[in-house]
């Protein structure tokens, strides 16, 4: 106890010189003694790298105030993260003492840990996008980064390695790249560096030999070059400063991987900066005036001129880059630009803000990250002077989940398990019956939450159903939960129909499509697929419907069926063995013949080329039937002495009324494509059009045309369904 007295006392006394003229501000002395009562306590454990959590919060307060700048408001918060989130002070206390405004920091701060627990993959956009909604507060994001810093720097002897090779993937692949957005280069570097020391030891310490190794001569080097230039510089009377830099160590192995070369090999290990101090209407004309002086004294090659003046990159930079041929036969970089350009360069896009009066018009995280660069460089004195700028409020429209794996979703605000069904699958959307959240289960209309952890209960037997598009949000779960539903109505129409077919032919009797649809109409349904969905789901009785079929084709044509043995064929034609080949003895069908009283079946309605057969009614005359008509069989097998062997006596000019039935997407044009087929075609006239639209996105109609033999009627009915969109044509 006494020892870790000791230690905190040597740390508080640290940080009390770097921030002498703060610390009744932030009340350091009573933060000090709460560290010291929970001691008594022998609290807090060590973390897993056995580093004390307290004393890390004192070191990230010092490398904050270093490395990113003072701020009260942050530094109370890095010291009160462990107590809080421990609960050793609470919020009322919290409030208490520093006010509303560090108890929100703090929430944030205890969101992100929590994040964790999911074991997210964290290299991703999305998480780091759900990062920033859970710190509510961007100082918080601002104290993340400077922990991972602080981590970093220690974890060299501690854990083992595979903790040590996590915490450094996370700090190169999220917090390096944070770090870079928010302007805090020199952290950034140090995050790359520190990470590759972890995940390619070899590499690291290589690099790191090689450029200490070459060092002093580098840095001669660099003197021998540029002494030429600045007498040239001088004599020009341009107001300038020269900086050279050597690249970081992780930028060295970048290079190397991508030019698949070892370090000797890298010849821009170093790049000479020329900074000029020129007004903004001059200062393009002075970089070009600078570029022609280094190439007279040295060999540029051509290749590598970059030109970022005339046409600065997207992020706003500016800059002429050219490499030359030094002394001793080495190449130098030299980057060539303005005060402005350097500044822009060095702190981003908002310092190129400050002289354009422009807002990025990029996403909303950038756009934001952007204005809080911009307010940390604007500010005029040690504390952040516009802390409200600071809160995350940018993803109201959001929300980010987890899979049980760590993978992440983005959702529209509002979005239910469902929706996070088909954003991971389409299946498993299909067959979702419900959820898992946090670990409890749930219905599938439940609403979801940023940071909610879901896992998707499915059931082989579950199909999309209407009402699910009543709460679906996603454009992606509506669209599929449409697309679905379309196929089981169509799947659902064609076995309703196979039903009435085969009810039908049990009865013996005809279909008869005008029929039909005009008793599906008086049952009350509008469109068909509705009274074939009835159908299935048993809502209608089939034998009852099957029974007013049959009453309703028996009013419409009479006493067709009725059994009359006083008539027979005798008496139409000579009595011959029925033979359906044969032409002899046969009943002649033609417009123009006289004598007998023949009319066409409207349950089949044949035409031209048609295989038929006559069948005497009682005082109707002689029905002529298609061979393959519903009713075929029946009067064949039962009433064979009624049955007339029939053909057509030729062609003629004559058109024969046909009705077909049209199933299909209800696309704006579809009719209007199916109609134009129509028209084109000789010797077809479109007598009516009946189409009706329906709810799920499907029509279905009946076409009634002219036509004057089947052939024609084939190739019509095959045109049909080619057009895009038709599901199926019936005659």
């Amino acid at each position: 106890m006494e020892e870790k007295l000791i230690i905190y006392k040597e740390a508080f006394n640290q940080l009390k010189k770097i921030i002498s003229n703060h610390a009744d501000d932030i009340k350091l002395d009573i933060i000090e003694n709460m560290y010291f009562d929970s001691i008594s306590f022998d609290f807090p454990q060590n973390n897993q790298f056995d580093m004390n959590p307290l004393l890390m919060n004192i070191q990230t307060a010092i490398i904050y105030i270093k490395e990113i700048g003072y701020s009260k408001t942050s530094i109370i918060s890095i010291l009160l993260k462990h107590l809080f989130m421990s609960q050793k002070i609470n919020i009322e206390k919290t409030k208490l003492f520093f006010g509303q405004e560090i108890v929100l920091i703090l929430e944030g701060l205890s969101k992100v840990n929590k994040l964790y627990d999911n074991n997210p993959v964290i290299d991703t956009d999305n998480f780091r996008d759900l990062l920033m909604i859970f710190a509510q507060d961007m100082r918080a994001v601002f104290i993340i980064i400077a922990e991972r810093v602080n981590l970093m720097r220690q974890i060299k002897d501690r854990g083992d390695d595979n903790e040590r090779k996590q915490i450094a993937k996370e700090a190169s692949s999220l917090y390096a790249p944070l770090a870079h957005k928010l302007g805090l280069y020199l952290i950034k570097s140090e995050l790359e560096d520190l990470s590759l020391k972890y995940l390619e030891p070899e590499k690291y310490y290589e690099i790191k030999y090689n450029l200490n190794a070459t060092k002093k001569s580098r840095d001669e080097y660099i003197n021998r070059f540029i002494e030429p230039i600045e007498e040239r510089l001088n004599k020009e009377g341009l107001n300038y400063h020269i900086k050279g830099r050597t690249k970081s160590i992780h930028s060295i192995w970048q290079k190397m991987i991508k030019q698949k070369c070892g370090f000797n090999n890298i010849y821009d290990l170093f790049a000479i900066r020329i900074i000029i101090d020129s007004e903004i209407k001059n200062e393009k004309a002075d970089c070009w005036r600078v570029y022609s002086i280094i190439t007279d004294m040295y060999i540029p090659n051509t290749k590598r001129l970059r030109d970022w003046i005339s046409v600065p990159k997207s992020n706003g930079y500016e800059s002429l880059h050219i490499t030359v041929m030094g002394p001793e036969g080495k190449w130098v970089e030299v980057q060539i630009r303005s005060e402005r350009m350097d500044e822009i360069a060095e702190k981003g896009i908002a310092a190129h803000w400050r002289y354009k009066g422009v807002k990025d018009s990029g996403a909303k995280i950038e756009e934001w990250l952007k204005d809080i660069r911009m307010s940390l460089e604007l500010s005029s004195n040690g504390e952040y002077s516009i802390e409200n700028q600071f809160k995350v409020d940018i993803y109201n429209d959001d929300v980010f989940v987890f899979t049980p794996k760590g993978d992440l979703f983005k959702l529209p605000q509002g979005s239910s398990v469902l929706d996070f069904a088909y954003a991971i699958h389409t299946n498993i959307g299909s067959h979702c019956n419900g959820g898992r959240v946090n670990g409890k289960n749930v219905s599938l209309r439940t609403i979801l939450k940023s940071g909610d952890q879901v896992e998707i209960l499915t059931n082989i037997k579950q199909t999309p159903k209407r009402d699910w598009l009543a709460f679906a949000k996603t454009a992606k779960a509506r669209s599929k939960i449409k697309q679905q539903l379309k196929e089981q109505e169509l799947k659902s129409a064609s076995y309703a129909r196979e039903t009435i077919g085969r009810k039908l032919k049990n009865r013996k009797l005809p279909y008869d499509e005008s029929i039909m649809m005009k008793l599906i109409k008086r049952m009350g349904y509008k469109h068909v697929l509705d009274f074939y969905s009835a159908l299935n789901e048993s809502v209608i009785d089939i034998n009852l419907f099957i029974e007013k079929y049959e009453n309703a084709l028996n009013k419409n044509n009479g006493d067709t069926y009725e059994i009359v043995p006083q008539h027979s064929a005798e008496d139409y034609v000579q009595h011959s063995d029925y033979n359906e080949t044969a032409y002899k003895d046969m009943l002649v069908i033609d417009k123009n013949v006289k004598g007998v009283d023949y009319s066409l079946a409207k349950c089949c309605n044949p035409i031209y080329g048609d295989n038929i057969f006559g069948f005497v009614t009682s005082g109707r005359g002689i029905k002529i039937h298609r061979d393959n008509c519903p009713n075929a069989k029946r009067l064949k097998e039962l009433m064979s002495y009624r049955v007339l062997p029939a053909r057509w006596s030729g062609k003629g000019n004559s058109l024969y009324a046909v009705t077909l039935m049209v199933i299909g997407n209800d696309d704006i044009g579809i009719v209007n494509n199916i109609t134009s087929i129509l028209s084109k075609e000789s010797n077809v006239l479109l007598r009516s059009i009946n189409i009706r639209s329906a709810e799920d996105g499907l029509f279905s109609g009946t076409l009634t045309i002219q036509i004057d033999d089947n052939i024609k009627l084939k190739s019509i009915i095959k045109k049909i369904k080619a057009v895009k969109g038709v599901k199926d044509v019936l005659r």
